[in-house]
């Protein structure tokens, strides 16, 4: 058997309304064999189903390429479906059946195409605090048999598509955020089944939402404009092949309704009372609304959809309901999410729900919001008093355990209410397990935190008044990011806006998109987002484009750097926030001990190898040789700056030697002193750590990289403060912002910066996938196109296990060791990969593959003794490894 699964085309499944003229194209091979690779495949491409008349046809291409094929054949045209199939051959000569067909559909690929008009209502007090979301709504008519229909829309601010009484797709807090002076999303609906032959009605509901809401800490608002606007346009296909065009014009009529306040800090104020019942529908009477105007607003910024939008994913129930010592009614949700409550509710006509959101209780078991600081998260509903009324919020979210029920009419119980989960819809791609249930807590706090910060933009936290798109939180996570989920497209769109924010002179503004200010930009490790994370996405996806997309914002950020030390090889210069959180702060400060002008440097040269990686991939040979030289001389600087003859580090802090090791920056005769130097440094008092945001996600690896793997588990074990398991025994249920959040006596770190929902900490998961079981990926071969296995056995642990579905397949690795020595290693390879495995403490003439031993086994490509075990070169399959060994 040899089949050809889950076709992708720009990693989605089947997506309507994309842009890009070159989309690429990606399948699984399936096959009951093992070692099977492909040598070759077709594509088809047609408009039809039948492939008649393909518009792309690649014939048989030599090649063992599975992911991210280029379409190169007719020039794709707008709102077209285009159905695509695959078939390949093995290396054995086989050939697969054809796939099952599937499709992408092209948007609006030409601003011209664009011939609705931006719509806004007339006479609005956009001055406003209090601004209720205005709805505004047209009748037409559809006089034929209807073969498809299609919605693309956008808006200045945040928008809810009606049509005849429903909503219009499951998108939430469309049409996200970007840099809306430059890149607007628009999305599209296939609303075929929402129309009826006859009279419709189309509406649509404005928010504040990040366009001209609150947003950041000094109440600021109207940042991107201070008039909420759609741009709507509705394409009907009758079956008789005519056309018609619905679009946003003067002719569409406006009012206000319940929503008398949405935004995203603060909540929601519904008043049902005023809700106009019908008003989306087309035999609503709308002769008392207000007119529309016009809006001269540009297209020529509008793109379509990139990352995965934001949906309901998860629902939860409370698991309590219960009195604080205060008397406060409370609910427990048992778990910090990010998203609103669901609530049904009975009472009479005026009488009011009100709902306050927070993530902790106190030390005396009271509902606490100081660490929300200006941000109210507060649900106000007034009842109509017409028997049960349901209600779920439209603009804003939460970020929350505990719900505090301030006034709520009759006796409530915990059936009422529903916790509905949102996040930006990622497919969930990883999973890891050990035999130690802290260990699993933690890394569902870690998929808890990334849930609710991965919300359109990667955020620092969803609770405060900040949840903003910063770039240093989100370069120390990207890894363990996307073990967790495929976030290609969602990086991919965010780095979009990183490079359309970036200054003209290279500088990379602290938040993206950037609103704080012109000279909130270009600190070190934050900047740096800029080439660390395409470069990541490069090496888990194999996904050149992004490093081609982004490369000029890459060279730019180096070049940035170059011109702000006393020379060009030393950073010494500038804002920076250094090691943020570390232990080693002085009293009172944020910034942790180690220089900032040292870890300015290090990163310089990190940001610029990773410049001249990328630069060789692109096939950039004038740049890699340019950038090969400066990053020598960078490292030369480096050494005679903080460095001593003998390798001593002139800054003696856990995070410096973490980053020496990490980057490369001290000589190989060096690097025992400095790792002898770090672990004396952890060993010290009973192995507290003291690295902050810059040294954590690093800090396991350089252990693990230097023949330390035993202290990186005991950190990893500890349970006392400061550790990432004394999070989880002071139940918490996702990573909070600093390892002391809550104090060993219960108390609190200062409200003005404490959130328990920050996944910066989280970067340890990382670790647990590429050491504790072990799963890499080749450099060279990037995407998992070659993988390596290579567990490190630790700690207490008797069992560990990963899965991680990459673009070829799903990947294992997992391994057991029993009371006697006797160790199973089993492990998956997806087909069209080859894979290197180390088996720890193996020996070759003990190990068995599914009972054969390594001599006698068809399928092992080759094996060896190695200083550290057994290591083997196979192919795909699924493989269990058995041998004693002793002295774990």
């Amino acid at each position: 058997m040899l089949e050809v699964i889950n076709l992708r085309c720009e990693y989605k499944d089947n997506p309507i309304g994309i842009d890009v003229t070159k989309p690429r194209i990606s399948w699984i091979i399936q096959s009951e064999d093992r070692n099977v690779m492909q040598a070759a495949y077709q594509v088809q491409v047609a408009v039809d189903k039948d492939f008649d008349n393909p518009v792309w046809d690649t014939g048989k291409v030599e090649s063992d390429q599975s992911i991210h094929i280029e379409y190169n054949g007719q020039p794709l045209i707008s709102r077209t479906r285009y159905y695509y199939r695959v078939r390949i051959w093995d290396q054995k000569g086989r050939v697969s059946g054809w796939s099952e067909t599937a499709f992408w559909e092209m948007g609006l690929l030409d601003e011209k195409e664009w011939i609705a008009n931006w719509i806004t209502p007339e006479d609005t007090d956009n001055s406003a605090e209090l601004r209720p979301c205005p709805m505004m709504r047209k009748v037409f008519e559809a006089d034929g048999e209807i073969r498809s229909a299609r919605i693309y829309a956008t808006s200045l601010g945040l928008y809810e598509l009606r049509l005849n009484g429903k909503k219009a797709g499951d998108f939430l807090f469309a049409p996200g955020w970007t840099s809306y002076n430059k890149r607007l999303q628009y999305q599209t609906y296939d609303v075929t089944e929402l129309l009826n032959e006859g009279q419709n009605a189309i509406g649509v509901i404005l928010g504040d939402g990040w366009y001209r809401g609150n947003l950041a800490w000094s109440d600021q608002r109207n940042i991107y404009g201070d008039k909420l606007a759609a741009l709507v346009q509705l394409h009907i296909v009758y079956e008789d092949g005519r056309e018609q065009v619905i679009i946003t014009d003067k002719s569409w009529k406006t009012s206000t309704g319940p929503i008398l306040m949405s935004e995203i800090y603060h909540g929601e104020n519904y008043d049902a009372r005023l809700e106009k019942t019908g008003w989306d529908e087309a035999d609503y009477d709308d002769s008392d609304w207000g007119n529309v105007v016009e809006l001269d607003k540009p297209k020529d910024i509008i793109v379509a959809q990139e990352g995965p939008p934001v949906r309901a994913v998860q629902y939860i129930k409370p698991v309590s309901l219960f009195t604080t010592p205060a008397g406060e009614k409370v609910l427990d949700m048992g778990q910090n999410m990010v998203g609103w409550v669901r609530f049904s509710v009975e009472g009479p006509e005026g009488s009011r729900v009100v709902l306050q959101h927070a993530e902790v209780l106190d030390r005396d078991g009271n509902f606490y919001t100081e660490n929300l600081r200006k941000a109210k998260q507060t649900i106000q509903y007034t009842l109509k008093g017409c028997g049960k009324e349901i209600f779920e919020p439209h603009f804003t979210f939460q970020g929350f355990r505990y719900v505090k029920l301030v006034e709520y009419p009759g006796e409530p119980s915990i059936d009422d209410f529903t916790g509905v989960v949102i996040h930006s819809d990622m497919e969930h791609t990883g999973s890891f397990e050990c035999s130690n249930p802290l260990i699993n807590r933690l890394q569902d706090n870690i998929l808890w935190s990334q849930r609710g910060n991965f919300l359109d933009v990667p955020t620092d936290c969803p609770q405060r008044d900040e949840r903003l798109g910063w770039t240093g939180d989100a370069q120390v996570f990207i890894r363990t990011a996307c073990f967790n989920m495929n976030v290609a497209s969602f990086f991919a769109k965010w780095l979009k806006d990183l490079k359309a924010d970036q200054l003209d002179n290279g500088g990379v503004p602290h938040v993206i998109p950037h609103v704080l200010g012109d000279d909130a930009h270009s600190s070190a490790a934050w900047a740096d987002a800029a080439l660390i994370c395409p470069w990541t996405i490069y090496l888990c996806y194999g996904d050149k484009r992004i490093l081609e997309e982004q490369y000029d914002s890459m060279k730019a950020w180096v070049e940035y750097i170059r011109r702000q030390g006393e020379n060009e090889y030393l950073w010494n210069t500038g804002f920076h926030f250094g090691d943020w959180l570390g232990l080693d702060a002085k009293e009172g400060s944020y910034v942790g001990s180690t220089a900032k002008d040292y870890i300015a440097t290090a990163f310089y040269a990190y940001s610029t190898s990773l410049l001249v990686k990328t630069a060789e991939v692109l096939g950039k040979i004038d740049d890699v040789e340019e950038y090969t030289k400066l990053y020598n001389n960078i490292i030369h600087a480096f050494r005679k700056e903080f460095v001593t003859s003998n390798g001593r580090l002139a800054v003696p802090t856990q995070t410096a030697h973490v980053l020496a090791l990490m980057f490369d920056l001290v000589e190989e005769k060096h690097r025992k002193r400095v790792i002898d130097t770090l672990v004396e440094y952890i060993r010290e008092n009973d192995y507290p750590l003291t690295t902050g945001f810059v040294g954590t996600p690093y800090l396991c690896h350089v252990l693990s990289q230097n023949g330390y793997s035993d202290v990186a588990y005991k950190l990893l074990m500890q349970t006392d403060y400061p550790s990432w398991l004394y999070q989880v025994v002071t139940d918490a249920t996702t990573i909070s912002e600093h390892w002391d959040g809550i104090k060993p006596d219960g108390s609190f770190w200062s409200p003005d910066m404490n959130s328990f929902n920050h996944y910066a900490y989280g970067s340890i998961g990382d670790w647990l996938y590429r050491v504790v079981t072990g799963i890499d990926t080749d450099q060279e071969k990037p995407g998992y196109k070659h993988i390596y296995i290579k567990p490190v056995f630790g700690e207490d642990l008797t069992y560990a296990k990963a899965e991680l579905q990459s673009l070829y397949g799903k990947i294992k690795s997992g391994w057991k060791i029993g009371e006697d020595g006797q160790v199973q290693m089993s492990i998956a390879i997806p087909h069209n990969t080859t894979a290197t495995v180390v088996l720890p403490g193996a020996r070759p003439d003990l190990v068995k593959e599914s009972g054969i031993k390594l001599d006698q086994a068809e399928d092992i490509v080759k094996y060896e003794a190695v200083d550290n075990g057994v290591m083997l070169e196979i192919g795909s399959g699924e493989y269990v490894f058995e041998y004693k060994v002793a002295n774990l």
